[in-house]
């Protein structure tokens, strides 16, 4: 099986991406959803979650809340960082865990859209990275249009995160989505062609 990680910073349009290449043939995976599972109620997860962060981050369902766990490691770095060691791990390991029974079920192409793949250096679990890029004001329009946010606050996630450069360095594909989204589905087609020939 073809594995490819796919990464890149908010508003660079990961996602559309993703649905291209689930519409090419790829199976999906999103990283973000298999990390809500790490620490549901009842696992190892959950119990280290509330353990370092207490039952103040337990919501009425008895889940943990994710946006009274986000308003205390956001901002912080050293509680960021107390999450991210707890969940990160137990994500990659998720991962590695879809990514063999897919290749027991004899899928070809498996693509893990994952944002935070170089930050919690997840790169040993994928045979290809392929970034997507976007100019940073087309990012910041994007998201605005998205998510209603003010442009400040998404110039401080972006200013954050790891710059471009940074991952385009790191990648084996680069996908710029700076044009159309007519434009990107070619982009796409053409990069999937030239990389999976032959592992489809």
């Amino acid at each position: 099986m073809f594995t490819i990680g796919l990464t890149g910073g908010i508003g660079t349009g990961k996602s559309t991406v993703a649905g291209v290449l689930e519409d090419l043939g790829a199976e999906l995976v999103d990283a973000d959803r298999v990390g809500w599972q790490v620490y549901r109620a009842g696992t190892g997860g959950y119990r280290a979650v509330v353990d370092e962060f207490g039952e103040v981050v337990v919501g009425p369902d008895g889940e943990i809340d994710r946006k009274k766990l986000g308003s205390i490691v956001f901002g912080d770095p050293a509680r960021m960082e107390a999450l991210t060691g707890i969940v990160w791990p137990l994500i990659a390991g998720a991962v590695a865990d879809r990514i063999a029974e897919e290749t027991a079920c004899g899928t070809s192409i498996l693509v893990v859209e994952a944002a935070v793949l170089f930050e919690a250096r997840w790169e040993h679990l994928f045979d290809e990275i392929w970034v997507v890029t976007a100019r940073n004001e087309m990012a910041v329009e994007r998201l605005i249009r998205r998510d209603g946010v003010a442009a400040e606050s998404v110039r401080a996630r972006m200013a954050a995160q790891l710059p471009d450069e940074e991952r385009v360095g790191r990648a084996d594909v680069v996908i710029d989505n700076g044009g159309d989204l007519t434009e990107l589905r070619r982009s796409v087609k053409r990069v999937w062609r030239e990389r999976t020939k032959g592992k489809a």
